[in-house]
């Protein structure tokens, strides 16, 4: 797998049930962040569980609605015009229906070249796997520090 996970979930068919799978999890990476880009709060939720977990430095979400209306709030302003990227660290389907990915994202502001160094995070998020698809049902933020 290509860390970048932006964009990945369409670079191509075929290959094993578990590169399907990947695929389908990269999909609400590109899902989510192309929301993001819009501004669309319910978009962005879309591919969340309704019981779905956000923490970050000094913040809890809990549930969806909490998650649409901070996330609401945030594109309003600081977040407006800002895009996401995340790169892959790590990909684990513990089993059929639930996974784990690692990943090392930022947010890009309009009109920066390139983020500073000290924004990146790390982030876990847990996926589950239901008729909708894969949904996130907890995300953990934190500053990512040194390198890994």
């Amino acid at each position: 797998m290509s860390p970048d996970l932006n964009g990945r979930a369409d670079a191509g068919g075929g290959g094993s049930p578990i590169q399907a799978e990947e695929r389908a999890l990269l999909a609400v990476f590109d899902a989510t962040s192309s929301a993001w880009a819009e501004g669309d709060a319910n978009a962005f939720v879309r591919w969340y569980g309704e019981n779905a977990a956000v923490i970050l430095p000094g913040v809890y979400l809990k549930g969806k609605a909490a998650v649409r209306a901070g996330m609401a709030d945030a594109f309003a302003m600081p977040l407006k015009d800002s895009k996401r990227i995340h790169t892959a660290q790590d990909v684990r389907f513990l089993d059929a229906d639930t996974a784990i990915v690692i990943t090392r994202s930022v947010t890009v502001f309009p009109g920066e070249p390139e983020p500073p160094a000290d924004r990146w995070e790390l982030a876990t998020w847990a996926f589950s796997r239901g008729d909708d698809g894969w949904l996130v049902e907890a995300y953990h933020s934190c500053p990512a520090g040194t390198a890994i």
